[in-house]
């Protein structure tokens, strides 16, 4: 899954980036309010982790913003402003939860999963197709009931297939939606993650799972 961290503290930022990614969350970290609008427009997010004071805006103006463009996705306010009256204001404008600073890493973690099980609980948590079983919540893999280890990258590789079993999927949505930026990626990056899944899934299977389609993309067959 794909979090957003907006926080201009450099140190914390990159404190925030390393502890989700270890978590097998796909981050970006921007520090302004401008680089999260950016942010936004070019991919899509699961969750965001937004500090309110931004050194060229608000962030609650930001929130505000977000909400009535239509963004629904949980964002988790990180903050030192921790009155009460902060609280409830962060709330009200559409904060999905709010933590003060300082804080543990531990507990950050905690709300984040909270708040991505709320959202998947609306969704289907278990994917399946042609025996391959994909777990949200556990963020674990089987296929036909064997336990498959997978990678960060391969896991969200495997679950974007997953959404999409038959249709075929153009490489530059399929980028966007396990890397940070599809900008940044080397055109060989894709089709190596590939080939590791395919030898992890494709190894016990009767017939091959994926196809791929020449100058497009791959298709989940």
């Amino acid at each position: 899954m794909k979090v957003l961290v907006v926080e201009d503290q450099r140190r914390l930022g990159q404190f925030l980036k390393k502890g989700l990614s270890e978590q097998s969350y796909t981050t970006t970290w921007v520090q302004t309010c401008a680089e999260a609008r950016d942010a936004l427009c070019e991919t899509h997010y699961d969750g965001i982790i937004l500090d309110l004071g931004l050194p060229d805006g608000d962030g609650l103006e930001l929130l505000r913003e977000w909400r009535k463009s239509g963004f629904n996705e949980p964002v988790l306010i990180l903050s030192a402003r921790d009155t009460v009256q902060d609280r409830v204001k962060g709330l009200d404008i559409g904060a999905d939860d709010y933590l003060p600073k300082p804080f543990s890493l531990e507990e950050l973690l905690a709300r984040i999963r909270s708040l991505l099980r709320r959202k998947a609980s609306s969704k289907e948590p278990v994917l399946e197709h042609r025996g391959v079983r994909l777990d949200l919540l556990t963020r674990s893999v089987t296929q036909n009931g064997v336990p498959v280890e997978l990678t960060t990258r391969e896991f969200a590789l495997l679950e974007v297939f997953m959404n999409n079993p038959g249709r075929v999927l153009p490489r530059t949505l399929i980028c966007e939606k396990i890397w940070e930026s599809h900008y940044d990626v080397d055109t060989n990056l894709l089709d190596v993650y590939m080939s590791k899944l395919r030898a992890k899934l494709e190894g016990d299977a009767g017939k091959p799972l994926f196809k791929t389609v020449r100058g497009v993309g791959y298709q989940f067959l």
